[in-house]
């Protein structure tokens, strides 16, 4: 089993939560479910829910990442076990994250216990609801570098990176995407691997525990997701063409939060990408060369 990390984007949030105290913006009506294409049943296994009901393409048709973000945290776990890694995403893709509802974070200080108590007063009385708009409106999604096997994160530049975190702009890396400037903080190394969720098969793996072996780490900022920090760790599995559902640990393997990244692109191209990662069908690759070393050395 991985040893678990944390979510970027929760990182990111609470970090903003912590120095600006930012209040609660307007609600706007939350949009529909998915259609009835997508069936949920209470108390059915993993194995269960997906052999009763499968999820074929026109059922992934009806999921979007605003009609997931209505999903309670049991239907979550069931929609993600009927999903395969498939394979890790390259380039820029736009994310949202949400605490589902039946999830065990039910306040923000209750995540962050061990931190300093002048920290802890300022986020104790925090809403959920609250944080996710704080951090949606600065963490602006994740860019996957494939050939490097490296992620960073989309950050609101003008907003962060000297009036938060107090850095020299000089120091972070920048990308204009979308015709929008924005910063690249808080990198993790890539792979497949297990799933904490749903270890029947592969997940795509974000880890940030190595975060300060990668180029452009910046120790006052990055830490917050690394090893030292709050230990973060992601997992993203394949929904459809242009779209991952995420989950987001943090200590001991505790889920925080869920996450939604989409690419417009890759979702009008239609292309489902050829599998990486294992399906749970069959030996891993790993074990797969395993077993062909052995049979080289009985010859």
């Amino acid at each position: 089993m991985l040893k678990p990390r944390f979510a970027l984007s929760t990182a990111l949030a609470v970090a903003l939560v912590i120095l600006l105290g930012c209040g609660n913006g307007e609600q706007t009506p939350p949009p529909p479910p998915p259609g009835p294409c997508v069936q949920f049943e209470q108390g059915l296994s993993a194995d269960e829910i997906e052999q009763k009901y499968p999820l074929t393409a026109a059922c992934r048709a009806e999921l979007t990442p605003a009609s997931v973000a209505q999903l309670e945290q049991w239907q979550v776990d069931q929609l993600y076990a009927r999903l395969d890694g498939q394979a890790i995403p390259d380039g820029p893709w736009q994310g949202r994250f949400f605490f589902a509802e039946g999830s065990d974070v039910k306040e923000i200080g209750q995540v962050f216990k061990g931190l300093p108590t002048r920290v802890l007063d300022r986020i104790v009385d925090y809403k959920l609801e609250q944080l996710t708009q704080v951090g949606e409106a600065l963490w602006k999604g994740k860019v996957f570098y494939q050939d490097e096997g490296v992620l960073r994160n989309m950050v609101d530049y003008e907003r962060i990176v000297e009036k938060i975190f107090k850095v020299d702009p000089a120091e972070v890396r920048t990308e204009t995407i979308d015709g929008r400037e924005v910063a690249l903080l808080f990198p993790a190394k890539l792979y497949c691997g297990d799933s904490l969720n749903d270890p029947r098969r592969d997940s795509v793996i974000i880890d940030y525990a190595e975060s300060d072996t990668i180029e452009g780490y910046i120790p006052n900022v990055d830490f917050l997701a690394a090893k030292d920090g709050l230990n973060i760790r992601d997992e993203i599995r394949f929904v459809r063409p242009g779209f991952y559902l995420g989950l987001a640990y943090y200590l001991d393997e505790k889920l925080l939060l869920t996450f939604t990244l989409y690419d417009e692109a890759a979702a009008a191209a239609g292309v489902t990408p050829a599998a990486e990662c294992w399906d749970g069908r069959g030996p891993r690759a790993a074990e797969e060369e395993e077993g062909d070393m052995e049979e080289e050395g009985e010859e």
